[in-house]
């Protein structure tokens, strides 16, 4: 068995499949995604409780992680920074799966005798069967109108920069109106450049600071009315949290509805004071078309404001889960692959594809299995099914 990938989704895969003496070689380095494509200064939306990495014996969560390094224990109205979780998960990876080979896959072909694997090192080995755990990077997507500028050098995605302070001094519009664009366009403002966020929505939305730092401490009618879950409070997300199995069986109109707007567009409500009359915001509009203009950028665009100039166009537009996109599976393999009318694969509850011993998991899998498999607090789940699914398929 191979796990390709070695963030929390490819780490808790492999510990699980560890725990059911399962033989396995993970590839990949650790958290390399979190540490080059999150930029410097970030903090994670989700509450610590929802921030850890699954192990079979729940003994490696992030509180297990403060304790071990001497600190206190943080609740709901702890924001984690993303260097404090990068520095976690590379503790679970010496902990739970110290054996984690340090080398990139660069194509995988499948034949009679199952896939082909080729390493950056030059190696090449056969798997009986294969997780893909390769996180965000394949999947970032980028609005057509700025495509010729990406090549330009003028525009790209915010998962593409570690450091945003290399901005400094420029004019930067940050096209969206979620996490990302909003966090990306504080931290850019933090370290002396010019964000302008150019939102569709009508107006920005941020969540609700908690009232405690446990969900269990609030008063026993909010917790009905609202119950908690690591997605946050209400019945809906209880609901995705907590029956990711059965979001599987949702129409595919459906489930690509609900991946696109639930918890979102919107920032955290820590963000609200470090975004709000610190920079210009030009809600309402939408770019229609972006040229060069000496060795600028012009954006024409739908709304009050038609025309903005800019240094740089930052897209923090998210990300479309299309098989296509994954470069490193040869195209036969991606011929094979059952998939949406939207492109994203067809999973079975075990989050097997339809080539036999390929899974695919963490935001791969967001489509068949719903929003959690967004966030970190998905890998129980996920390794789960996999780890069951592979030991008692005797692969």
């Amino acid at each position: 068995m191979t796990v390709v990938g070695a963030g929390p989704y490819g780490l808790s895969t492999a510990a699980h499949l560890k725990a059911r003496n399962v033989p396995v070689r993970v590839l990949g380095e650790p958290m390399d995604s979190w540490r080059s494509r999150m930029p410097d200064g970030m903090f994670l939306k989700s509450t610590p409780f929802a921030s850890s990495i699954s192990d079979p014996a729940a003994r490696h969560r992030f509180e297990d992680f403060r304790a071990d390094q001497g600190q206190a224990w943080v609740g709901d109205r702890y924001a984690v920074p993303v260097a404090e979780f990068i520095r976690y998960g590379e503790w679970f990876q010496e902990r739970c799966v110290p054996e984690v080979q340090r080398a990139a896959v660069v194509a995988i072909e499948y034949g009679p005798g199952g896939f082909r694997l080729s390493l950056d090192t030059g190696e090449v080995f056969t798997s009986r069967a294969v997780v893909l755990a390769t996180g965000l990077s394949s999947y970032a997507r980028v609005p057509s109108e700025l495509g010729p500028l990406v090549g330009a050098g003028l525009a790209s995605h915010s998962s593409d920069h570690a450091d945003l302070a290399k901005f400094a001094g420029q004019r930067v519009a940050v096209i969206g109106a979620g996490q990302s664009a909003l966090e990306s366009a504080a931290l850019l403002h933090e370290a002396g450049a010019e964000p302008v966020v150019v939102a569709r929505t009508r107006r920005l939305v941020f969540g609700s600071p908690p009232e405690y730092d446990q969900s269990s401490d609030r008063a026993l009618p909010h917790r009905l009315a609202e119950p908690g879950s690591a997605l946050g409070p209400g019945w809906q997300l209880f609901a995705y949290s907590r029956a990711p199995a059965a979001f599987r069986h949702l129409p595919d109109t459906q489930r690509a509805y609900r991946v696109r707007t639930v918890l979102g567009p919107a920032g955290a409500w820590w963000l609200r004071e470090r975004v709000g009359g610190r920079f210009p915001v030009l809600t309402g509009h939408t770019v229609w078309s972006a040229e060069q203009a000496g060795g600028c950028v012009r954006l024409r665009l739908r709304g009050p404001t038609e025309v903005l100039e800019a240094d740089h166009v930052l897209a923090a537009t998210g990300y479309r889960v299309d098989v296509e996109r994954l470069d490193l599976l040869d195209k036969g393999l991606r011929r094979a692959l059952r998939r949406t009318s939207e492109g994203a694969p067809r999973l079975f509850e075990s989050f097997e594809s339809s080539v036999p011993g390929l899974y695919l998991t963490g935001l791969a899998a967001v489509d068949t299995f719903g929003p959690v498999m967004r966030f970190v607090c998905g890998t129980a789940f996920a390794a789960r099914r996999i780890s069951r699914a592979v030991a008692t398929g005797g692969l």
